[in-house]
């Protein structure tokens, strides 16, 4: 019989190849994304001391009560951890999309982020 492949298991291992050739510093922090089905959430991490610099994510309370697409969320998302990353005097990230392709959702939030003034 053949056995189903599981999506995450495959995700995890392609996250972890990517993971081991990139890494966010103090100078250049890194913006991770995690998507469920229903949310997708969005960290600013500095690897070197182990720190969550900011995070936001479409269970927030400002973006969680418009009920819009899961994309329009995600843009809003990607627009909410710019203002956080820049209030916080980040200009320049690396972009480590978790192993999930660079379509939908994952593409909107960082094109919002790009857009609201982060470089990667």
């Amino acid at each position: 019989m053949i056995s189903k492949i599981d999506k995450n298991k495959v995700r995890l291992k392609r996250h972890a190849r990517v993971r081991t050739k990139l890494s966010g510093t103090t100078e250049k922090p890194r913006l991770n994304v995690y998507r469920s089905n229903k949310h997708i959430y969005a960290q600013i991490i500095d690897d070197v001391n182990g720190q969550t610099l900011a995070q936001a994510s479409s269970k927030d309370k400002d973006i969680a009560n418009e009920s819009s697409s899961k994309v329009d969320l995600s843009t809003k998302v990607g627009e909410a951890i710019a203002k956080k990353a820049t209030d916080k005097g980040i200009k320049e990230i690396v972009f480590d999309r978790g192993g999930y392709l660079y379509h939908g959702r994952v593409k909107a939030l960082a094109e919002a982020a790009r857009e609201s003034g982060l470089e990667f």
